[in-house]
């Protein structure tokens, strides 16, 4: 029987190599998905919502394989957790829940396809102008560490620090300590080809 779990932000939720406890539904809260590298580098492939999937379990659940990639509560979560034999009776006797599962299946994979577009066809610049408008509060201000800015955009810390000066010298950026404040939205939606 499934479970209404409450998870608090920071846990890690799954880790390369464990199994799969059951199929997670996200009712409150996000989860964060990354592989990392085994020179420490990290890129965050998709983040888990209320009515999306997460492809790590999907995939172990159908496949009978391990995690390959880490998952981590970024917020407070409340998951109610499928176990496998449930999980497997409703895809295949409830055909509501089989087609949201496959709806939100295949918007995933355009989410893991605009990444790969992304980190190959997209260059620095434009990523990161698109990470900070997209991480910026209502003021503007993007709270996030250089690690953490590389890590959404698939790249390195040092890459991350020089592009920043760039912005900062370009007026479009003022860095802070621990924060950073977009002072020209539309020039970084122009880097982003979000005009």
């Amino acid at each position: 029987m499934s479970q209404l779990i409450q998870i608090p932000a920071g846990h890690i939720l799954f880790r390369p190599g464990q199994e799969c406890a059951g199929f997670v539904v996200v009712h409150k809260g996000t989860v964060r998905v990354m592989l990392t590298a085994e020179n420490g580098r990290e890129i965050v492939l998709y983040r888990v919502q209320p009515g999306d999937v997460c492809l790590q379990t999907f995939s172990a659940l159908v496949h009978g394989t391990a995690y390959s990639a880490e998952g981590l509560a970024e917020t407070d979560l409340e998951v109610e957790i499928l176990p496998p034999a449930e999980f497997q009776a409703r895809v295949i006797q409830d055909g509501p829940f089989r087609a949201r599962l496959f709806g939100a299946v295949a918007d995933r994979f355009s989410d893991l396809e605009r990444l790969v577009e992304d980190v190959a066809l997209i260059g620095i610049p434009a990523r990161l102008a698109r990470t900070l408008l997209r991480m910026a509060d209502s003021d503007g201000r993007v709270i996030a560490r250089h690690e953490e800015l590389a890590s959404e955009i698939g790249s390195a810390r040092e890459v991350v620090s020089r592009q920043l000066a760039v912005f900062a010298r370009g007026g479009l950026i003022l860095l802070g300590r621990g924060e950073i404040k977009l002072t020209s939205s539309a020039g970084l939606q122009a880097l982003a080809g979000e005009e």
